[in-house]
């Protein structure tokens, strides 16, 4: 006898076809054999109970405030406890239903149609990039700046031999197992200086034409200023990397113009004062929040949806324990149904756990990156593309079955 831990859907459907499950059993079967904790935030406690009759009539519950069940609270958190199949047939029964249930309806199923997509398909300028089901892809780091965090900063080195060096540090990264290239030219680390649109420009342009020519990947300008995005975009990239969350109207609508890809990011503050005792209410509910919001705004904005990347924005404007958190419920950013990118490139989070200068947080790095695929993270943006690829090769062929040559 054994009990399983397997919840997604293939995993099942490949344990029911060992079985020799009748193809229309497995059909059937499958939702059932697929559970959620699914949490509402702050809804009436009619509703609230109303949720709880429907969901116990069903096999299912409803954890609700104590007091919400007795009147005295007039607004609870809910956490529904059940199976998919159970969720749909809830869907059915409140559809039609009064206080704000017909609503609850229609975002559960949204909520629950994103959180099972793990195969996303971003067209691009020039590009077609495929996050597949089962795969992690990398973004390799090329730092355009003198001042990086880790220590890897190859700004002197492009400006001394401009004509090869970027190229063969980049080429290296695509050999060694980077699907994207991400190039930029300002320090985001905690109280870095701020870069003019001019030296910004000097530094990124140069190199993204040249790697343009050269490369045959995607590549991304990490930049928050519109007059970057648009050289940059100009000379060859075909994503833009803003840390800011598009929180700059001429960002997205630049963006949306040039039919580019996006990583939005959540940020608390910005680089400059980000790190200066951050505080949430609700780490996680926070920034899928502002990530949903920000999603819409680039939509509004005439950005294709499936043009959008999110990013939680590790090591901005979070603690240690935040990062942690994050990494550890990066799944549940999956209701917004995009990819999602995590980036813990030898942060300061993996320094303080590890006691290790940033050029000594290669396998801190790992970790927290194979964690983070193991979690839901379609891309992982890391300067040690080398190591984290033959890691994430390991894990996804013990998830998977698959072994190389």
């Amino acid at each position: 006898m054994r009990i399983l831990q397997i919840n997604n859907s293939q995993g099942i459907k490949e344990l029911m076809r060992d079985i020799k499950v009748d193809r229309y059993g497995i059909d059937i079967m499958l939702p059932k054999a697929i559970s959620y904790l699914l949490k509402l935030n702050a809804v009436s406690n009619i509703t609230a109970n109303i949720l709880k009759q429907e969901m116990l009539s069903l096999g299912g519950d409803v954890a609700v405030a104590r007091g919400s069940l007795t009147g005295r609270q007039k607004k609870t958190d809910c956490l529904l406890i059940g199976s998919l199949s159970q969720f749909n047939r809830l869907n059915q029964k409140l559809k039609f239903q009064p206080f704000g249930l017909k609503t609850i309806a229609k975002d559960l199923t949204g909520a629950l149609n994103n959180y099972q997509k793990d195969d996303f398909f971003i067209s691009l300028p020039r590009h077609k990039l495929r996050l597949r089901a089962g795969h992690t892809s990398i973004m390799g780091i090329v730092n355009l700046t003198p001042d990086s965090f880790s220590g890897d900063g190859l700004y002197s080195s492009f400006v001394v031999r401009r004509s090869s060096f970027v190229v063969d540090y980049a080429e290296r990264l695509v050999q060694d197992g980077a699907e994207i290239i991400d190039v930029g030219g300002e320090s985001t680390r905690p109280e870095a200086k701020k870069v003019s649109v001019e030296e910004e420009l000097n530094r990124v342009i140069p190199a993204i034409e040249m790697l343009a020519k050269k490369i045959k990947i995607p590549i991304s300008v990490d930049t928050y200023k519109p007059e970057v995005a648009k050289a940059a975009l100009d000379n060859g990239a075909v994503i833009v990397n803003d840390i800011s969350g598009l929180r700059n109207q001429r960002m997205a609508k630049l963006i949306a113009g040039y039919k580019a890809g996006v990583v939005i990011m959540h940020m608390q503050g910005n680089p400059r004062t980000m790190q200066k005792s951050p505080q949430y209410h609700s780490l996680i509910d926070e920034i899928i929040k502002f990530l949903e919001e920000a999603v819409k705004r680039a939509q509004d904005s005439g950005i294709d949806k499936e043009r959008i990347i999110i990013d939680p924005g590790l090591g901005f404007g979070k603690t240690a324990g935040h990062n942690l958190e994050i990494l550890k419920k990066l799944r549940d950013f999956g209701v917004l149904g995009r990819p999602v990118l995590a980036g813990p490139s030898r942060k300061s989070f993996i320094g303080k756990i590890l006691n290790a200068a940033p050029q000594e947080r290669i396998f801190g790095t790992v970790a927290a990156s194979v964690l983070a695929a193991v979690n839901g993270a379609k891309i992982v943006r890391v300067h040690d593309v080398k190591e984290l690829r033959q890691a994430l090769d390991v894990y996804e062929s013990i998830s998977h079955g698959y072994v190389g040559n």
